[in-house]
């Protein structure tokens, strides 16, 4: 039988976010492989900016084949301006990033064991976000980014989404959903610059696009994809 995240593997969907008022193109990397390259090579020249590219691993994420979803922004010409990507459904937590990001044992078997427990349920970990620095609307367009992930988690059917985001950062994400684990210490990753921490989503408290359940339907808090197809029709 066929699963729901078999199912994504090939859907493309898009929708037009009213805030930022940019178009996300929803697919898996073999489905849109030109917006997929845009999409990453923007993501190699965001991180390299910042002295951070290792841990985007580029060269080994190149071919698509550990992305199970990726959602880009394009702009009204259908440039690439921003995105996020998602591995996953686990099946097990040697398939996660997070746990090689720390190097004290105890924490990492402990994010071993975090991860473990909620495989059951569905799991995913979001990377290589990323936001052009001079476009229009950078912010709207950044929390429209950040909020990508719970759609990842309507689509792949899972409940937990996981990522690990410097503390620079963690204010924008904690605006989808996102809950730092405080019994995880932080870890500097990439290197010593960044205090990396670790980050959980639970579907069950945000709607599909990022916003707390309950946010009325239809309405600019809870946009609704404007198409959705299958490779094979």
């Amino acid at each position: 039988m066929q699963t729901t995240a078999d199912t994504a593997r090939d859907t493309i969907s898009t929708y037009r976010d009213p805030v930022s008022k940019y178009t996300f193109v929803t697919a898996p990397p073999h489905a849109v492989p030109d917006i997929w390259r845009e999409y990453l090579d923007g993501a190699l020249a965001a991180y390299t900016r910042y002295g951070a590219e290792s841990a985007l691993e580029y060269d080994k994420v190149r071919a698509g084949h550990s992305t199970a979803l990726f959602s880009a922004a394009l702009d009204d010409n259908g440039v690439v301006v921003g995105g996020l990507r998602a591995q996953g459904p686990f099946r097990s937590s040697a398939e996660s990033h997070a746990p090689r990001e720390w190097e004290n044992p105890e924490n990492i078997t402990r994010i071993r064991e975090m991860i473990e427990a909620r495989i059951p349920f569905g799991l995913i970990e979001a990377k290589a976000a990323w936001v052009g620095e001079d476009v229009p609307g950078r912010r709207d367009l950044t929390l429209a980014v950040a909020r990508m992930g719970a759609h990842f988690m309507h689509v792949l059917g899972t409940r937990f989404m996981m990522a690990t985001a410097a503390d620079t950062v963690l204010d924008l994400w904690r605006t989808c959903g996102g809950v730092v684990d405080e019994s995880i210490p932080h870890t500097p990753y990439p290197d010593a610059r960044y205090r990396t921490r670790l980050m959980w989503w639970d579907s069950t408290r945000i709607d599909r696009f990022g916003f707390p359940v309950g946010a009325p339907p239809g309405s600019a808090r809870s946009p609704e994809p404007e198409t959705t197809r299958s490779e094979a029709e």
